[in-house]
Parts: structure tokens; sequence; C-alpha cells
């Protein structure tokens, strides 16, 4: 399949502010999102080798990413934008061709929520990118470290660093040894936790079970989903799991509820649809108040780790 087309190199002082003309969203394909609903970025310039300004606009409506009285967009909501401009800058600036398999391997982000509150229009953040590490197999970029800086007008909102590789379509097949989103069902969904519970405001949206201890839960995976599943997966993807840390940190703290505000995860597999996925929380001492950690399990192997950062209500 032939490579997308390079970003062009435009130095930033050229565009200190969104550039004209950033009318529409990139092409869905390059954030590897079926729905042009779901695709967040409007574009990105190159500022120099490794760095680069990703343009962002945020709905004031969504099912998931915008909190239930509208009034805040999610940490979540950031961490997705993130995610779709390393995406975007892998296909446009290191040359990997569309249909290659993208693996999330590490993923660390603190929001502001403070910063998140919505507007009276869409907001439009900014990204700052710099690429420290590229890492090169046979020649050609074979994954990479990205930061990021995301900012809404003057005000930092996040800060992030994500490490990511990427395979062939022939090589992902080989490495899943058959298991295909055709060929793979999920497990029937168990009945979930009410969705107030996990501030939610749709019984679909809740993605925890109980299991009888208040500290664990079962996965629900339904590849129905409009947002988890906008495309067809062979396994859980990413931030499906990563709301599922979101919702155990409400689950577990109902009388004093605290949000979820930084993440710190670690995937070591895929989380696979026909499997149980436990997720067990426990309380750990951090520097800013009581943090959570929260890993993913299926059988006798970790799946994913994560450390979170809470604020309170």
């Amino acid at each position: 399949m032939p490579y997308p087309r390079p970003l062009a190199t435009t130095p930033l002082a050229e565009h200190p502010t969104v550039p004209d003309g950033l009318t529409a969203t990139v092409p869905r394909q390059l954030v590897h999102r079926a729905s042009v609903a779901e695709t967040f970025l409007t574009g990105a310039v190159s500022n120099a080798t490794d760095q680069f300004t990703v343009f962002a606009e945020w709905p004031r409506a969504h099912q998931l990413h915008v909190s239930p009285d509208r009034s805040a967009y999610e940490p979540l909501l950031v961490t997705e934008t993130v995610r779709q401009a390393g995406t975007l800058i892998a296909h446009t600036a290191y040359e990997v061709p569309l249909g290659h398999q993208f693996v999330l391997q590490e993923l660390r982000i603190t929001t502001h929520p403070e910063h998140l509150v919505m507007g009276a229009a869409p907001a439009e953040p900014v990204l700052h990118i710099t690429v420290p590490e590229v890492t090169r197999r046979g020649g050609r970029p074979a994954g990479f470290r990205y930061e990021a800086e995301v900012r809404l007008g003057e005000e930092r909102v996040a800060t992030a660093h994500v490490a990511a590789t990427w395979t062939s379509a022939a090589v992902y097949r080989r490495l899943r040894g058959g298991r295909t989103a055709a060929t793979v069902s999920a497990l029937p969904a168990p009945p979930g936790l009410p969705p107030a519970a996990v501030d939610r405001a749709l019984p679909a949206d809740v993605v925890l079970a109980p299991s009888g201890h208040p500290d664990r839960w079962q996965l629900r995976v339904d590849t129905g989903h409009a947002v988890f599943f906008d495309h067809p997966l062979d396994h859980a993807p990413g931030m499906l799991l990563l709301e599922a840390v979101r919702q155990a940190v409400r689950a577990r703290t109902p009388t004093a509820p605290r949000t979820a505000a930084s993440f710190h995860a670690v995937f070591h597999q895929y989380a696979e649809l026909d499997l149980p996925l436990w997720i067990e929380a426990e309380a750990r001492a951090g520097a800013h108040g009581t943090d959570l950690q929260v890993v993913g399990r299926q059988g006798e192997s970790t799946v994913f780790e994560c450390g979170v950062g809470t604020e309170g209500h």
C-alpha cells in the first residue's frame, strides 16, 4: 500500500495560531478511525526534524468524552487526541504505510481537569509533539516514543509520553496466529454496574461488571459499541482498557467520588475478546492524595497495569 503524503515542513513562527483553511478533520484512515465523528484532528505541520504541531477540535457533545451534564471534557478525550496525533505523525512524517498495525506499549498522561471546562464553542486544542526516539528495523521506522504538550489557548491542559510500535498486516497475522475480528467472538457481556456508580449516563457505556468483591470487576466487552469498536477488532482496544480504569476509580470511591486525572499505563499483551478479563484495583500512597494501581488480568497473565492519579470533586 502506498505511503501517505508527508507533512510539509513549515516553520512554527509562520503559524502562531491555527492555520487558515483547517475547516475539516484529517482523513480518518490516518488516525485509525472509521467514523469522521470520532476523528478529532484537523491538521498538522512539521516545525523541524522530529517536532510537530497538531491541531484538533473537540465536540461539545459526545457519547463518552464529554461529562454527562455537558459541562466539561473528559481526560480520556485528551488521551484519545494524543493517541490520534501519534498515529497521524507516524503515517505522514515517518512513512508508515496505511494498513500497518499499531501496538501501544506505554502511555503516561497528566491532565488538568480544571482547564477542561466546556466553552460556548467547540474547543480547539493545539498539541506540540516532539519525537526523541525512533526505532528502526531494516532501515525503516518500526516504532517511536513521543512527547506531547496539549494547550487550550494559554493554558496547558495536559502533558503526555507515549511509546508505540507498528508492524505490517502480514506480520501481525502471524503474531496473532489466525485470530481476526471475523474469527474471534467476544464473550457475552455480563450485567454491568449501575451507570451512576461509574459516572455514565447510559447502561451501554458501562464497561465493568461486579464480581462480588469491591475491588474487582469483569470487563464488559460490547463489540457493537460505536466508540470503543469504531471498526472491527480482534482484541479489546487500549482506550476501552483505560475507560475500565476510569470507571474502577469511580466505582471504588462511591461516597467521595474521585476523577482519574492522570494515567501511567503499560500494556504487556493483547486483551483477548473470548477470555474473561478481570480488573483489579488497590490503593497506594501517592504524592498528591490517594492514588490507585489498576491491573487487568486474563488467566495467569497480566494484560496491562496502570497507575492512576485522582482528584476529588
